[in-house]
């Protein structure tokens, strides 16, 4: 058998860009990317997040587990090769 190895997501390009997060619980976050792994954990800095009303609150920098993220969406142009 051969072994199947999974690669974790493939983040780099995202690096050190503004992400907007959708969240479970109709939460979203908006934040620099500053780390991730192979579970989708990311680690955002300069993180605000957005209420329903339209209010933002600072919150610095966080972790976000993988598997409460929803959607990622870039706030910054991506450069592609």
């Amino acid at each position: 058998m051969s072994s199947k190895h999974q690669k974790g997501p493939d983040l780099k390009r995202f690096m050190d860009k503004r992400l907007k997060l959708s969240l479970n619980g109709n939460r979203k976050v908006v934040g620099q990317l500053r780390g991730y792994d192979a579970f989708l954990n990311v680690v955002l800095e300069d993180a605000v997040t957005e209420t329903t009303g339209g209010a933002t609150e600072n919150i610095g920098t966080i972790v976000i587990r993988g598997n409460s993220i929803i959607q990622f969406e870039s706030v910054d142009r991506i450069q592609t090769a």
